[in-house]
């Protein structure tokens, strides 16, 4: 008699451990880990499971049920991948089934038939010559890559980072191994894309959630094909993607490059898994033997601080590309202009002096306000109410365009009310300025002059987005007004001037990486200015001028900036000297949320020797008609992180056994913000 053959699959739903189903003899002979097959679960509902496990051991605690359908003729996903995913899940501290969830293409069905897409062949005798601080990093990087695995090249703007890139893929692709090529956002691979198809034709794909899903299962089913021993076959030797691409199934991987390494943007904040793809793409590299390249000119303070303790290679240049200078920045103090009233609106007279100059000479400008809107709220001029979501504890933003407020939290939206909501006297004034005011101010400036915005409202779709951009880059457009996507790596050949309107909103904001990430991104919109042709200048307007991370940004000084905040960090225990784990606890009701949040921490106190912080309600304590309650873990890096998360994990369960707090969900954020 032919034994029982039973599978552990995995389930895409968020449920810690796997499930056991039977199959018949004529399915056992076919079926393989990294398979899927559709099963039953519960008495109505049907999933797509992924097998991890062949046996025949009969589970002892409950009936088995039999699978429906086995929907692959092999497997769609390699051992490497699931090891990741086991890695993934444990470390953030997410059910396996949520990072399945994330991980496989909606819809995915390899085996149909695909249309073919066209794409050039590779120019060969394209890469361009680099220049001698060039040759040196590139000969500096690959001498690293002999001692570290991971080494960072930390270029100021404008330098030819990506060149550098270009010469390593074509060495990597040349010995029959993969490249992926992360990027921060969906957009910038508009910029990418071109200059790495015409070196490498059609071995290059894009990967990223706005390509559709027959362009992505085609991507994934190009990559399971990959044959190493025939590199000519037209295998797939470049992925270009965001953050999703690290999940794809990539069979010989030789070098990871990580562009703009310090964006915020590689880190997955919901749903859960909870990811940040630059340090996950760097266990996968350790997986597969394989290098990886950071690159940035504002490298993050845990990246930087792994170079000077010896973690990491470091790669440093300084020079940019055809000897082109740095652009030169000049602080204007507002409020001193405010009190000798000498702005004009929200424009000192050297920036709107500067932009004037600009467009006299057929120059582009930059204005940089990392908040969109047109006011940031309205405010009632006798009773001082302010409208407010009623989803979220947070004010309602103003947008001229569709005369109406919105929330930037859940999207909740009113019209403009013709008199104060809770007084019904006072007139409702416009408080602080966004993206939208800056452009409708600026064209009565200068009316003749063609304006462009380019925020999530302007730009809500990625084709929308690279309309616009590629507008500016033609020069159709002479000033870009925006919020941190100006920022992100675009190159412009033409932009003279870069103004900052409001470096304090950035500067003060109530979070440990505040002047870290002000310095990024002051610094990186910075460097949009004097790219090619002659020195740009840049126009920081502040009230507190003389703030040392300004000081920092007109020096140029990255190191000043990161020696600052080591030492900060240090004293107080934030990263890169501890980890951090942040637990939220979410309910409709702002007492039991409460009274949960204070239960938790205590028997988490009681248990863990690591330092708690909170519970406490966040800046927003309610969003989408849910209170929050978070608390932070700072965990020593001398200290067991397993053991502690074990311990959290634990505590968690005991509360959600109580009565009284069944209903409260909770969030796990491992190395949050």
């Amino acid at each position: 008699m032919t034994e029982q053959t039973y599978i552990d699959v995995l389930l895409p739903v968020p449920i810690y451990g796997t499930f056991t189903y039977g199959v018949n003899e004529n399915q056992s002979a076919l079926l393989k880990p990294g398979m899927r097959v559709t099963v039953p679960l519960g008495s109505k509902k049907i999933y797509t499971a992924l097998i991890l496990k062949v046996h025949h051991q009969k589970p002892e605690t409950y009936g088995v049920k039999d699978i429906l359908e086995v929907i692959d003729s092999g497997p769609v996903v390699l051992e490497s991948q699931l090891l990741l995913w086991q890695w993934i899940s444990e470390y953030y501290m997410c059910p396996p089934g949520d990072v399945f969830k994330a991980a496989m293409p909606a819809r995915l069905d390899l085996y149909r038939k695909l249309r073919k897409k066209t794409i050039p062949e590779a120019n060969e005798n394209r890469l361009s010559e680099l220049n001698e601080p060039q040759k040196q990093a590139l000969a500096e990087i690959k001498a690293s890559f002999e001692k570290t695995g991971v080494t960072l090249l930390h270029g100021v703007t404008s330098s030819g980072k990506t060149e550098i890139y270009i010469h390593l893929i074509r060495e990597v692709l040349n010995q029959d191994k993969q490249v992926l090529y992360l990027l921060p956002e969906i957009a910038l691979t508009a910029q990418i894309i071109e200059r790495l198809r015409t070196a490498f034709g059609n071995r290059v794909v894009v990967y990223h959630s706005k390509y559709s899903d027959a362009d992505r299962i085609r991507t994934w089913k190009n990559l399971l094909d990959y044959d190493p021993d025939f590199p000519d076959a037209g295998n797939v030797g470049v992925v270009l993607g965001v953050r999703s691409a690290i999940f794809l199934p990539f069979k010989n991987p030789g070098l990871i490059i990580i562009d703009e390494e310090h964006e915020n943007t590689y880190k997955q904040y919901d749903p859960s898994p909870r990811y940040h793809a630059r340090d996950t793409a760097i266990m996968m590299a350790k997986h597969h033997g394989a290098k990886v390249l950071l690159g940035t000119a504002t490298p993050s303070i845990e990246t930087y601080h792994n170079c000077v303790t010896g973690k990491f290679g470091l790669v440093e240049l300084n020079e940019r590309y055809q000897q082109i200078q740095l652009p030169e920045v000049k602080v204007e103090n507002i409020r001193d202009l405010r009190r000798k009233k000498k702005m004009q609106s929200h424009f000192s007279p050297a920036l709107l002096d500067g932009i004037g100059e600009a467009l006299q000479n057929k120059e582009q400008v930059i204005l940089f306000q990392n908040r969109r809107g047109f006011s940031l709220f309205l405010e009632c001029d006798i009773c001082g109410e302010v409208p407010k979501c009623k989803r979220c504890d947070v004010s309602l933003t103003y947008h001229k365009k569709q005369n109406r407020l919105y929330c930037h939290y859940c999207g909740y939206g009113i019209p403009v009310p013709h008199q104060c909501p809770a007084c019904h006297e006072g007139d409702l004034k416009l408080k602080g300025f966004g993206t939208e005011k800056i452009e409708e101010e600026i064209a009565i400036f200068f009316p003749g002059a063609k304006i462009e915005r380019l925020d999530l409202d302007a730009a809500a779709s990625r084709k929308s987005y690279e309309q616009l951009i590629t507008r500016f880059a033609a020069g159709e457009s002479d000033i870009l007004v925006g919020t941190q996507m100006v920022s992100k790596g675009l190159d412009f050949d033409n932009v003279s001037l870069v103004g900052i309107m409001d470096a304090d909103t950035m500067l003060n904001y109530p979070d440990f990486r505040a002047h870290e990430r002000s310095y990024q991104l002051m610094a990186q919109v910075s460097g949009r200015a004097g790219r090619k042709n002659k020195r740009g200048k840049v126009i920081i307007q502040a009230s507190s001028g003389d703030h040392p991370v300004i000081a920092d940004v007109v020096r140029n000084d990255y190191k000043g900036m990161f020696t600052r905040q080591a030492e900060e960090r240090k004293r107080f225990s934030y990263p890169p000297y501890s980890r951090l784990i942040e637990i939220t606890l979410k309910h409709r009701d702002q007492q039991i949320v409460s009274q949960a949040g204070d239960w938790l921490a205590d028997l988490l106190r009681k248990h863990v020797t690591e330092k708690i912080l909170g519970p406490e309600f966040p800046l927003i304590p309610r969003i989408r008609n849910q209170y929050l309650k978070s608390m932070l873990i700072k965990i020593e890096k001398s200290v067991n992180l397993a053991a502690t998360k074990k311990m959290v994990t634990e505590a968690l369960l005991v509360m959600k056994s109580k009565d009284e707090f069944r209903s409260v969900q909770y969030t796990l954020d491992v190395d949050p913000y």
